[in-house]
Order: C-alpha cells, then sequence, then structure tokens
C-alpha cells in the first residue's frame, strides 16, 4: 500500500503545534491538582524519572511546567495511595498510567527469562531471603538489607540487595510501592497492580506497536531515527537474519500504523526528514495552521533535561535553533555549558539558557548561569524579561525557596531581571 501524501507546514506552524499540545502555551496552567496531574500523564503517556535533584528532579520538572501551583507530594500521593500512575522502564525510568501495564507485560516477561539464566541463579541467595521478607512483613527499601556485599551494576558498583530489588522489578516481579525523595519501598507486584489489570495481556507484536505508538503520542511530532533511547524497549529497529520470524521489528510496525492512519507524515519546512503526528493530533495541527501567533499573554517555562519535548535533539535544533545537551554526565573540562543548565521557553521560542540550583540548607534558589540564545535581544521584546520573570518565581516557589541569588558573575542579568520574589508554593 503507497504512503499516504505528507501533510506540508511552515516551521511556525509545527513549533505553535509543539507548545499548544505540551501543554506549554499557557505555561502552568492545567488545573486540578493532583487530578490535573494524572490527566496531563494520561494525556502524554509517560514522564521519565531522573533522581538529579539539583533543580527539581526530570518529573516534577515537567509537570511543573504545567501544571498550575505542581507540588511533588501530588505524584507521590498519585503513585503510592491511588494507584493513578507506576513506575516502569519506557524509554528509561517513567511516570505512565497504571492503566497501561498490559503493554508492558511482554518486557517484563522476556526480561525475567532473561535473569532466570544470567542474574538470578548468582543471586538466589539475596533473593529468596527478600522475597521471604516482603511477604511476611510487607515492602522494604535497598537499605533494609544492610551494606551486604557489593557487585557491578547497571551504572556501576552497587551492593547485592539493592541489585536484586531492582532485577526483580525491570522483571515485574516486585514493584515501587512509594516513594520518599529517592528512596524506594519493592512489594509484590500484585499487591501494587489492580488484579484485573494485571491479568491483561497482548501478543508481543500488539504490545510492541502500543509502545511504538505512544513515543509518538508522547512526543507530538517524531521522525524515524533520532536518539536511540528515545526507541528503547520497543523492539529491534529492522530485521535480521537472526531474529525469528514472528519477532516485531520497529520499521514494520512503524509501517503499519502509517498504513492504518494512526499515524499521519509530516513535512515541516527546514527539517530534515519526515516527521508523524498521531491521528488524533490532527486539528491541533490544523489550528496551529491558522493562527497567526499564540492566543493570549507571553508565558514563559523552564524546561526539563528529558521533557517529551526535548527527546529529539536534532528536531529541537532545526525548528527550534537550539543545539543542546545535557552536560550533567559530561566531565566539567569538557562542558560548555554547565552542569544541569535548563532552556527556557518563551511562547513558541527557545530565547535562552538557566542554570539554576536550590540550596536547601538555606532555604534559597541560586542562579549559576545565564545564557540568550543567539538572535535574542531581550531589550527589543518588551513582554520577554517579565515572562521569564515569572517563571524563575514560579520555580523558586515549587522548591520551596524563600528568596534568589544570582552569581557573581551575572550582574547584569540579575539588573536586568530585577528583584524576583519566589511564587508563593501551590
Amino acid at each position: 500500500m503507497p504512503s499516504p501524501a505528507p501533510i506540508r507546514i511552515e516551521a511556525a506552524t509545527a513549533r505553535r503545534f509543539l507548545v499548544r499540545r505540551h501543554a506549554l502555551a499557557p505555561a502552568r496552567a492545567l488545573t486540578g491538582g493532583a487530578d490535573g496531574v494524572a490527566a496531563l500523564v494520561d494525556r502524554i503517556g509517560s514522564v521519565q524519572f531522573d533522581p538529579i535533584a539539583v533543580a527539581g528532579r526530570n518529573h516534577d520538572l515537567v509537570l511543573h511546567a504545567r501544571v498550575a501551583g505542581y507540588r511533588p507530594e501530588w505524584t507521590t500521593t498519585l503513585l503510592g495511595e491511588r494507584r493513578a500512575l507506576i513506575e516502569l522502564w519506557n524509554k528509561g525510568l517513567s511516570l505512565v498510567p497504571m492503566a497501561e501495564v498490559p503493554w508492558h507485560r511482554d518486557t517484563w516477561d522476556r526480561t525475567r527469562e532473561r535473569y532466570e539464566t544470567e542474574l538470578f541463579p548468582r543471586l538466589r541467595g539475596t533473593i529468596d531471603a527478600l522475597l521471604t521478607r516482603i511477604d511476611a512483613t510487607g515492602p522494604i527499601t535497598s537499605t533494609d538489607g544492610g551494606p551486604g556485599p557489593r557487585i557491578d551494576w547497571w551504572w556501576g558498583p552497587t551492593s547485592e540487595v539493592r541489585a536484586a530489588l531492582e532485577a526483580l522489578t525491570v522483571a515485574g516481579i516486585l514493584g515501587v510501592t512509594r516513594r520518599e525523595g529517592n528512596r524506594r519501598w519493592f512489594d509484590r507486584i500484585e499487591r501494587i497492580v489492580p488484579p484485573a489489570i494485571l491479568a491483561e495481556r497482548h501478543p508481543p507484536a500488539d504490545a510492541a506497536r502500543h509502545r511504538l505508538l505512544s513515543r509518538y503520542r508522547a512526543h507530538g511530532l517524531l521522525g524515524t531515527a533520532g536518539q536511540p533511547e528515545v526507541w528503547l524497549d520497543i523492539a529491534p529497529a529492522r530485521r535480521t537474519p537472526a531474529l525469528p520470524a514472528e519477532a516485531p521489528v520497529r520499521a514494520e510496525l512503524h509501517a503499519d500504523l502509517v498504513a492504518s492512519g494512526a499515524l499521519l507524515p509530516v513535512a515541516v519546512e527546514g527539517v530534515p526528514g519526515m516527521r508523524f503526528i498521531v491521528r488524533e493530533d490532527l486539528p491541533l495541527l490544523e489550528a496551529a495552521g491558522r493562527e497567526g501567533a499564540l492566543p493570549g499573554p507571553r508565558t514563559a517555562t523552564l524546561l526539563a533535561p528529558l521533557d517529551p519535548l526535548m527527546w529529539d535533539r536534532s528536531l529541537l535544533a532545526s525548528l527550534f535553533g537550539c543545539d543542546y545537551r545535557w552536560e550533567v554526565y559530561t566531565p566539567p573540562a569538557r562542558r560548555r555549558w554547565g552542569y544541569y543548565v535548563l532552556p527556557v521557553l518563551a511562547g513558541d521560542r527557545i530565547v535562552g539558557r538557566i542554570e539554576p540550583r536550590f540550596e536547601r540548607a538555606s532555604g534559597s534558589a541560586r542562579i549559576l548561569g545565564w545564557w540568550w540564545e543567539p538572535g535574542i535581544d531581550p531589550d527589543a521584546d518588551p513582554g520577554l524579561v517579565p515572562a521569564i520573570r515569572a517563571a524563575i518565581a514560579a520555580w523558586a516557589g515549587f522548591g520551596g525557596a524563600r528568596r534568589i541569588g544570582w552569581a557573581t558573575g551575572l550582574a547584569a542579568e540579575k539588573r536586568r531581571f530585577g528583584t524576583i520574589a519566589p511564587e508563593a508554593a501551590g
């Protein structure tokens, strides 16, 4: 079947479309508290988790950018008490709606089968002791077993207890039942996932197709290439002689989604390669094409480094003119910007970068670095600085800061933005 003709749009239309579908124009406008968070995660399907909290953890920054008065405890409640969300590996560790669990069962099954031959026998004593304790006394954390022996793990050496708990989790035997900061409590998956959801299963090809479609739903305008981590835990990219005939592959799944009309091809002015939107987004794309500019007053926000809008760095460069690299794992001598630098979105343009930090011991927030993007003149746009000032105030208030300081070398920007009072917590 021939591919459908692509929808051709201007770059400005693509930018308006993306910021509107990501609930970023206006920023911090979704309401409803914890219910608003649940609705947003259901809408985009996945919010990536990262434990680094110097400016707020990634998932909290994603939600803060969109939900009015966002408080981290709302997400904690949705995970641990209401069971509306669950932690799963979906392009990295992510928060996904509980209803998505059946579409990940085949990933659990494959991981469990592999670990039963490779890893679990080596950790059998530790695993049996942990499961016996969980069954007898309930959830435990990785520190409950004491220091114990250490082994090489995914990112480096760690305790055998922690490795066993994490392995049992990615195999679908345990799950994270609650968090306090980055401390996790693990329990039997049967105590976390409702029985009807846990009993539901899908054929591996259907599940892989669903997960592939979910990546397009989360980002909004993906192509077929890009960063490899975008496609983790879906299926191999292309068929090889070593693959079983029935094994799903991404290229074939993508062709099926296009042929069925679930994905629509889009050619964007100045953007290499074909892009795709989910069919349900067509009215929003058409509305973006009719708009001359984003409606309403200008707003700005700080974008999390793993925000769904940031998944495709090549699109970010060609469409928004922002060549962004998260340098948290880059050696200091090789960093171009800084340890934890976030793009600043104003309207439908990325206008600058900020290196913010919470200094919780003193109850303050500090701006360690600021850079305007090339071609941005803050003095020529009367609405830009006030919008960014409001974004910084909202970020500081979300982190509980009582005051905001600027690094010594940023005197000019401190004068430009003036005194910024943290916004009252929601």
